[in-house]
């Protein structure tokens, strides 16, 4: 098919449990490409998107999905085989990042400091097979910190299995506590450290998308070795994982034993007017319109 250049497909939507801010980002990113000049037209994913595409016939596509189906390599794969340029990482480098465990031991192996894996035992109940810490079970191939349950210290009542879907793969952590740290990298240059605070028990989704839930403190006031690690680490990561334009990877600093964890790598961060990366962004001169330009006009399918 013939590719009109300036007219881009903002993906949003879906059928997973990301779908509603996966919109919210769109409607942020199609209106920041239009005031910049782009033809963006909103397309919901759903089973016929292949149609859809090839209907439109785009120059190129914004990727605003999170989670599954946008964020695992799913349409990545797609676009490639319909040889339309997108925005964000291609097939590989998404779903090794979506997926915790493979991410955690390739990072791991660049020397990239993770939580420990605690094995779990499943029947009626979830609970770790030697461990009485605090802990944190979570699934294995999810974002936006869904389906995510902390567990306290030397609880009598472990969580029900039943909390997350059957057949889904779980993973367990110690918990860490500390301050939660975000660092966002645009074509492998770290952009800054952003401390994040709530009154919620960590930065969950809600103190990820609504507004006035949770507190952003950019630069964060840490000691600059944290820093400077945080950031380091986060552009090894993006080079270790294969990633393309913006990713996001968070940390939690155990500040009281100077320990700094990378928690996990998001190839599909937020961008929504609360979101850290045009956050991070705007704090190093570069306007949400200025990023989205950007993003669109390095957008390409996997070689």
């Amino acid at each position: 098919m013939t590719n009109n250049r300036d007219r881009v497909a903002v993906l949003m939507g879906g059928w997973t449990s990301e779908a509603a801010v996966s919109r919210v980002s769109a409607s942020f990113c199609a209106q920041a490409a239009r005031n910049v000049g782009w033809d963006a037209i909103e397309i919901e994913v759903d089973r016929d998107i292949a149609t859809k595409l090839k209907d439109l016939d785009p120059g190129r596509a914004f990727n605003a999905l999170h989670g599954q189906i946008g964020e695992d390599g799913n349409i990545q794969g797609l676009l490639n085989i319909m040889n339309i340029p997108y925005t964000h990482s291609g097939l590989t480098a998404s779903a090794i990042a979506m997926d915790k465990l493979l991410a955690k031991s390739l990072l791991s192996g660049a020397g990239i400091l993770v939580p420990p894996t605690i094995p779990l035992i499943e029947d009626s109940h979830v609970y770790p097979e030697d461990h009485t810490g605090a802990h944190v079970i979570k699934p294995r191939n999810d974002g936006s910190s869904f389906g995510v349950v902390i567990v306290p210290e030397n609880t009598k009542q472990p969580p029900s299995r039943s909390t997350w879907l059957p057949g889904s793969q779980l993973i367990c952590e110690p918990y860490i506590s500390g301050k939660e740290l975000t660092v966002s990298v645009l074509d492998g240059t770290a952009l800054c450290v952003t401390e994040i605070t709530s009154e919620r028990e960590f930065y969950d989704f809600d103190a990820k998308y609504a507004v006035g839930a949770s507190t952003h403190t950019l630069p964060a006031k840490i000691p600059q070795p944290v820093s400077l690690k945080a950031c380091l680490w986060a552009e090894k990561a993006y080079r270790q994982l294969g990633c393309r334009g913006v990713i996001r990877a968070d940390y939690r600093w155990d500040d009281r034993n100077d320990q700094l964890f990378m928690l996990e790598v998001n190839t599909q961060p937020g961008m929504t007017a609360t979101s850290l990366v045009p956050e991070q962004a705007n704090y190093v001169g570069m306007s949400s319109e200025e990023l989205v330009n950007h993003l669109l006009e390095v957008a390409q399918c996997d070689d």
